[in-house]
């Protein structure tokens, strides 16, 4: 499959203060990727460079098969969206009015605008003006203006940050929708539940490092203990381990009629991100 994004040793420093250093990863066209770490350790300026909107120190970043510089020209800029916390929306026009401004400049019909309203949940709020938004609103307007132009690339940094539970699983769905007509997704979060939803592979960041990167299920299962946990009926409850000896117990539970529930003991990516880096994605 094709490579959309390749990074080969990025670092970027600024001024004594290293923000990456080394870093090397592949996104693959059509999947979504997950760039996770706590706050400051480099997803943002990792976007940033891969949008054109910072040089690297060195390193050599690379997106739909050309330089990061490339993505300046206007042909270019056409093929992908961010979402970043610079909003630049209109806040004296409505949420319409500003996604019109928007499928005009990219040369979109107006219908596209009932469309990512839809995907984000504002199709009744499309007359409020933004400047009376709250910040989770404002936050799915942005959203919805990096949709408009349907982008072959997104980026997404941290796209549900300040929205609530049911914003969140709407926004979700509408990702996974633009995702299956083809889009290719860049999604940097702290949030392990939410990467562990959406993302086809990610890659945990600490310290402007890549500490590790793969899918989500075999990092679970490269850290698991191998245990699993039986609740019996009496509310005791036992873990065992794996193999012919933990059958047998299993087994000797489930004849005699004591078993209330089974869990395995994979552990969260939370977990695996704080055994590895020894910090908390906060």
């Amino acid at each position: 499959m094709e490579n959309i994004i390749e990074v080969k040793a990025l670092a970027k420093v600024f001024a004594n203060q290293v923000a990456l250093e080394s870093v090397n990863f592949q996104v693959k066209r059509g999947e979504v990727f997950g760039f996770l770490g706590p706050s400051g350790s480099g997803k943002t300026t990792t976007i940033k460079i891969l949008t054109g909107q910072l040089n690297p120190t060195s390193g050599v970043a690379t997106v739909f098969g050309e330089s990061v510089e490339a993505l300046r020209k206007p042909t270019n800029r056409k093929r992908f969206g961010v979402l970043t916390d610079n909003s630049g929306l209109y806040g004296r026009l409505s949420i319409y009015d500003n996604l019109k401004l928007y499928c005009d400049l990219y040369g979109m019909p107006p219908s596209k605008i009932d469309e990512v309203l839809e995907i984000v949940n504002l199709k009744a709020d499309q007359q409020k003006r933004v400047s009376t938004l709250s910040k989770g609103m404002t936050q799915r307007v942005t959203l919805a203006r990096a949709l408009i132009h349907e982008p072959e690339l997104l980026f997404l940094d941290e796209p549900t940050s300040a929205l609530d539970p049911t914003n969140t699983l709407h926004i979700y769905e509408g990702l996974r929708a633009l995702n299956a007509k083809g889009t290719t997704i860049f999604l940097t979060t702290h949030d392990m539940l939410e990467a562990e939803k959406l993302c086809d592979r990610i890659a945990f960041l600490n310290k402007g490092k890549i500490q590790l990167l793969d899918t989500p299920d075999r990092l679970k299962k490269q850290f698991s203990d191998a245990t699993i946990t039986v609740e019996l009926l009496n509310e005791e409850k036992v873990v065992i381990p794996a193999g012919e000896e933990g059958a047998q117990q299993l087994f000797n539970y489930m004849t005699a009629n004591q078993v209330a529930t089974i869990h395995s003991n994979e552990p969260t990516l939370g977990d695996i991100f704080v055994q590895v880096t020894g910090r908390e994605l906060v």
